[in-house]
């Protein structure tokens, strides 16, 4: 089921998510409405907050095409987002993480708007799957940025926050002119 997409400000994005203990038929619902509205909205991740439920689940669907080079946000077709292709994370933890790097960001919750964010380069996270299985991922690439960018949101941060406070300034000025002409 497709679901609406809490956006900024919405306060419930700076809600800190709650760790999942039960992993269930309402867990394996949420991932799948999860997978649905990132889908519908050309989306190649989405923390569960994103959807208005606080608790510490993300998806993320790499595209087939290579990624390097490209945003991490909402510009990429439904197409290349096989349900096979999507990595379901529950109470992710980062366990390593070296190097710098930037990339352009996007996100689903920030509608059209792209910046350049710094990130750690390689990331080694541990999670659940939906079974309530460990497991462990590393990346140096596409992956790592979108790991971080969604588990971000676990912790209650948008990508905008990582702006310098110039750019920051000037993001919230056009959002707020694009809420008052209700362009959103």
């Amino acid at each position: 089921m497709v679901r609406e997409i809490v956006v900024y400000p919405d306060k419930r994005l700076k809600l800190i998510s709650k760790e999942v203990s039960t992993f269930d038929g309402g867990l394996h619902d949420l991932l799948d409405d999860m997978y649905d509205t990132m889908r519908a909205r050309n989306g190649v991740g989405l923390a569960a907050i994103q959807i208005g439920v606080d608790v510490r689940a993300l998806i993320i669907n790499v595209p087939l095409s290579d990624a390097s080079g490209e945003s991490y946000g909402e510009e990429h077709s439904a197409d290349d987002q096989p349900r096979e292709n999507t990595l379901e994370m529950i109470n992710p933890t980062i366990v390593e993480a070296d190097g710098t790097e930037k990339f352009q960001e996007g996100c689903l919750s920030i509608p059209g708007v792209y910046e350049d964010v710094e990130r750690a380069k390689h990331v080694k996270v541990e999670y659940f799957d939906r079974h309530g299985e460990k497991q462990t991922i590393e990346d140096d690439d596409f992956l790592a940025v979108a790991i971080q960018h969604e588990m971000d949101h676990l912790e209650g941060k948008v990508f905008i926050e990582k702006l310098s406070f110039l750019k920051r300034k000037k993001f919230e000025k056009e959002w707020a002119r694009k809420i008052k002409e209700g362009r959103l």
